[in-house]
């Protein structure tokens, strides 16, 4: 099996921004070994305070962050970093020509329970004549991006990341500390019959999506004369994953529990990255009707809806 700096050589990658991505995966090999330890490395619990997001951090949130942060910002290569647990763009090395952005820990919820969790990230250019410490540098669109993937820390640590073509799975070699290229490109299949969606937020949603899930749960019986089943990890990681690796539709639609704030997933550092992995093995990523990574940002934590997967799965959706 190849390792992933030789085939990120072979898809005739930058070296420096090869370089960014090994300082990157650097932290996150750090967190599967933390992670795998438990509550025997007392990295379990809650601490005392909220994100950015209003979120309560949990402690391996607090430490996944000031690990990667600290990693990148001793980059030469990374001009600044973005993170879901940051309120604000944080300037790195003045001379960089990349910037980084990351969720550092997707699926909080599920680390006391021994769950699905994982970082997503995305890369950029910098912009040029622009100070390192301005926003603007993070308000690309997502079609922008020359690297995205995440790292899904389950019963194997996996790595799956596109640059610019296919998306690929990387395993982590726990023995040597390499990424190991697994599958050399993922196709997402164009027709499915899994479906991913927090129902118990249902009541809050548009009567267009109520109608679409409905007829999903009806099976055989309903319009569409199949029969679906509903996985939800509470890990966009997770459920992006499984979509990525057998096909099916993953839905955060917007719903009105509060008019100010109708989406949950941020554009940055959630939706763009995914949207690309999912566009480079063939599917679908959809926010309002529009493809995600044509999006123009408006601020750093901004939040979209997010409906992707299967190609004719999120026709059918944008049907309805």
């Amino acid at each position: 099996m190849q390792r992933l700096i030789p085939t990120l050589h072979n898809d005739g990658v930058p070296q420096a921004l090869i370089n960014v991505i090994d300082t990157l995966l650097a932290g996150t090999k750090e967190l599967a070994f933390r992670i795998s330890q438990g509550v025997l490395g007392g990295v379990l619990g809650s601490t005392l305070d909220e994100n950015i997001q209003g979120e309560t951090q949990k402690k391996l949130d607090v430490l996944a962050n000031n690990l990667l942060k600290d990693l990148l910002a001793a980059d030469t290569h990374v001009l600044a970093i973005a993170s879901e647990e940051e309120p604000t763009s944080v300037a790195c090395n003045p001379n960089g020509h990349y910037v980084v952005a990351f969720d550092p820990l997707d699926g909080s919820s599920n680390i006391d329970i021994n769950g699905q969790i994982g970082t997503i990230f995305t890369i950029y250019k910098a912009l040029k004549n622009v100070p390192a410490n301005s926003e603007l540098h993070f308000l690309q669109a997502g079609c922008e991006q020359v690297c995205a993937g995440y790292v899904l820390y389950g019963p194997s640590t996996l790595l799956v990341m596109s640059t610019g073509g296919p998306t690929r799975c990387f395993t982590l070699d726990i023995t040597h500390g390499s990424y190991l290229l697994t599958q050399p490109a993922l196709a997402i299949p164009e027709d499915t019959t899994e479906f991913s969606v927090n129902m118990s937020n249902q009541r809050f949603w548009s009567d267009a999506c109520k109608n679409y899930i409905a007829d999903l749960m009806l099976g055989e019986q309903g319009a569409r004369a199949k029969r679906f089943n509903m996985r939800w990890n509470g890990a966009m990681v997770g459920d992006v994953h499984r979509v990525l690796q057998r096909g099916g539709i993953f839905l955060y639609p917007n719903d009105n529990r509060d008019s100010k704030q109708p989406s949950k997933l941020r554009l940055l550092y959630e939706a763009n990255p995914m949207a690309m992995l999912v566009n480079h093995a063939g599917g679908l990523a959809m926010a309002e009707g529009k493809n995600i990574l044509t999006l123009q940002p408006e601020s750093l934590h901004q939040r979209v809806e997010v409906v992707l997967g299967s190609k004719n799965e999120v026709e059918e959706y944008l049907s309805y």
